[in-house]
């Protein structure tokens, strides 16, 4: 039996396999691999992605700023049109959510980017508001849209061009580790490898279980997404992403419709997700709430998975128990603008170098998304 050989086999060639593998050396045999018959089917083919500077935690921010310039002024080659359109994202938040909306405005790092709006101010940016509804705002001026399918293509195509293989419809049913090195068992046959790339999104427990590695507690939350008629005469091109300061509902404008959404995170099992009819009803009554939008007939809908380790914040490293097993895993809902930085990261611990200075001078701490951080946090609980 032929079995192909490897440096590193990255499992799960979404986004966060795809940016890592596309930053790996050409020397390298890299292999991609993906359990689907296209790589992005779950998460990131189903991402309303914005590049948002202010969303989430501290350690995501700094991810996310890291990736600014990339999207912005991506290498020669990589894509065709440009990765990114300028929209900016609004915060909104009732009477009861001001103490929400303060704390981030203060926030030392969101500061800077933002710019507080009276609800009149945040009426002429979105006149579908109903100024009953706001009673403060925050704008984040240079947000902006991702087009995923480019970025994601760019990483594939640059994996291509670096001589890695990507290997669809392998879906990996055992791993161990021999030699030094790790065998992988598929129905299309077995590969080796050096060291596995757990990017399997919401299925990383489950991978890391056949490495013999502990689960982190890595949790699928399915989120829903509708696209819904315009409000005729309208011009809402110009209309910024907006989104609840508790993020209770978010909406956009979508190719000439509006994409809203609830903003749901319902726990799930991995899977290929699907709306469920509540959400649907949730996301159309928060909506309608909150803005003069009358939802009839909905145009479309999807749900996809976000996969948050229990802290939130992504999971980068080695894993301290198990040798050459390395986690790519946790992105929750921040994949996408996060990439770069992320795969950044990932590829100079995985090159057993110093974090690139460009990440620790964003206030990037790496220990914040070590794996090791929750044999330390048991251990303090427990001592």
């Amino acid at each position: 039996m032929t079995i192909q050989d490897f440096d590193i086999a990255v499992i799960g060639a979404g986004i966060a396999g795809a940016s890592l593998a596309s930053r790996l050396p050409p020397g390298l045999r890299v292999a991609l691999i993906e359990r689907e018959s296209q790589p992005g089917y779950h998460s990131t083919g189903r991402s309303a992605a914005i590049f948002s500077e202010s969303y989430g935690s501290r350690a995501v921010r700094a991810l996310s700023r890291a990736t600014g310039p990339f999207l912005l002024d991506p290498p020669s080659g990589f894509c065709t049109d440009p990765l990114v359109r300028r929209c900016g994202v609004l915060f909104v938040a009732r009477a009861d959510q001001a103490e929400q909306l303060e704390a981030l405005a203060n926030l030392p790092d969101v500061a800077p980017v933002t710019r507080r709006l009276s609800a009149a101010e945040a009426y002429d940016l979105l006149p579908i508001l109903r100024p009953d509804y706001v009673s403060d705002a925050l704008l984040e001026p240079a947000a902006a849209e991702i087009d995923v399918h480019a970025l994601h293509h760019g990483f594939l195509k640059q994996v291509r061009a670096n001589g890695g293989q990507l290997l669809t419809d392998v879906e990996v049913t055992g791993l161990t580790r021999s030699g030094g090195r790790w065998l992988l068992e598929t129905p299309r046959g077995t590969f080796s490898a050096g060291i596995i790339v757990n990017a399997a999104g919401a299925w990383a427990d489950e991978l890391a279980g056949l490495a013999g590695a502990s689960p982190i507690g890595i949790q699928p939350l399915r989120r829903t997404a509708l696209i819904v008629e315009a409000p005729e005469g309208c011009a809402i091109d110009r209309w910024p992403m907006t989104v609840d300061i508790d993020e209770q509902f978010y909406l956009k404008p979508d190719a000439g419709r509006v994409l809203i959404s609830p903003a749901d995170e319902s726990p799930t099992d991995p899977c290929d997700a699907q709306p469920d009819e509540y959400d649907v009803a949730v996301a159309v009554d928060r909506i309608e709430k909150a803005t003069t939008l009358r939802i009839g007939r909905i145009q479309n809908k999807w749900a996809g998975l976000r996969s948050f380790a229990p802290d939130r914040n992504p999971v980068i490293g080695f894993d301290p128990h198990v040798e050459g097993f390395f986690w790519l895993a946790g992105q929750g809902g921040y994949g996408i603008q996060t990439s770069f930085g992320a795969a950044l990261l990932a590829a100079a611990l995985l090159e057993g170098g110093a974090v690139p200075a460009s990440l620790t001078d964003l206030g990037l701490d790496p220990a914040e998304l070590s794996p090791s951080r929750f044999a330390a946090q048991a251990a303090a609980a427990n001592g």
